[in-house]
């Protein structure tokens, strides 16, 4: 969910014009995030409901009111102490609803930062049976795993600070319907490749900067990066390549409904190829095009200050 970025604005209900409502159902891992999104989209003009069995989703969907945005929906496993359901089978029904434009958003993070926010927090994890809350983070992301296979987008907030959620979630609220959201996210292979990425390139086949004491310090935003990185036979030749890929696939995804598509380029630190690489592809994008009136286009730098 990368940056995502993502289209969720709602449509009026089904009538003369014949257009459809947005229905957004937001699940995933506990401690992911879940509540802060709902607050983005309630903010927002769209109806909440937290912590809904999934089988009561119909009901909602017949009672909800015609005004607002759209409806918003949380579902997750703290529903199975009540209602014992599968949620995959509980929310396979949505992507058929007539009259409804379904949308799932899965957010997960990492064992550690997990494992983390709970003991900040002190509260129990839903999952836990014995105390051991890695072992219930292990196993709430094995049961999940078919869930996340059905979303429209996962978003990883592992590397989110509280102020990069709440713009991050503002972007999933804000976005136009029916257009395609393109996120660019730079990363350094050493502090893990991000979870949430449709496509990932590795760009360490590139000099370092690093190794070089005048660029060290520097990033891929800077100018002397940018001439050492970009001047390479192989950057721009590899640059070509993936710029006539993306010329290809963007307008096909676009389309075809996709709605979500991120690109994750990844270097050792993060700091200097990736982001230099990042920068300039998202140059070329736009100079195709991509941006305007039918694609969305972010791009997040996401250790840039890792290692200073």
């Amino acid at each position: 969910m990368s940056e995502i970025d993502t289209n969720l604005r709602g449509t009026p209900a089904d009538g003369p014009e014949g257009r459809r409502r947005r229905i957004v159902v937001i699940t995933g891992l506990s401690g992911a995030g879940k509540t802060n999104a709902l607050r983005a989209f309630e903010d927002a003009g769209y109806y909440c409901i937290d912590n809904l069995p999934p089988k009561m989703i119909p009901n909602v969907l017949a009672l909800a009111p015609e005004e607002g945005a759209g409806v918003v929906v949380v579902v997750d496993i703290r529903g199975r102490r009540y209602f014992g359901e599968e949620l995959e089978g509980g929310l396979g029904f949505i992507k058929g609803e007539s009259g409804w434009e379904p949308r799932i958003i899965f957010l997960e993070a990492d064992d550690l930062t997990l494992v983390r926010r709970y003991k900040e927090s002190r509260r129990p994890h839903p999952a836990a049976t014995n105390g051991d809350v890695l072992a219930a983070i292990r196993t709430e992301r094995r049961d999940l795993s078919g869930l996340r296979e059905i979303a429209d987008v996962v978003v990883d907030t592992s590397s989110l600070s509280p102020r990069d959620v709440k713009e991050r979630f503002a972007k999933l609220v804000e976005a136009h319907e029916s257009r395609l959201s393109v996120s660019l996210i730079s990363f350094g292979f050493k502090h893990g490749a991000p979870l949430d990425v449709d496509m990932l390139l590795d760009v360490r086949f590139l000099p370092n900067p690093h190794y070089d004491p005048e660029l060290r310090p520097l990033t891929g935003h800077d100018g002397p990066v940018r001439d050492a990185v970009l001047g390479q036979e192989d950057t721009r030749e590899f640059l070509t390549h993936l710029r006539g890929l993306l010329a290809f696939l963007v307008p096909r995804y676009a389309a075809e409904g996709k709605t979500y598509f991120t690109l994750g380029i990844g270097c050792t630190g993060g700091r200097h190829r990736s982001v230099a690489v990042t920068e300039e592809v998202a140059r070329g994008l736009r100079e195709d095009g991509v941006g305007g009136a039918d694609v969305d286009l972010f791009v997040r730098h996401r250790d840039l200050e890792a290692g200073r």
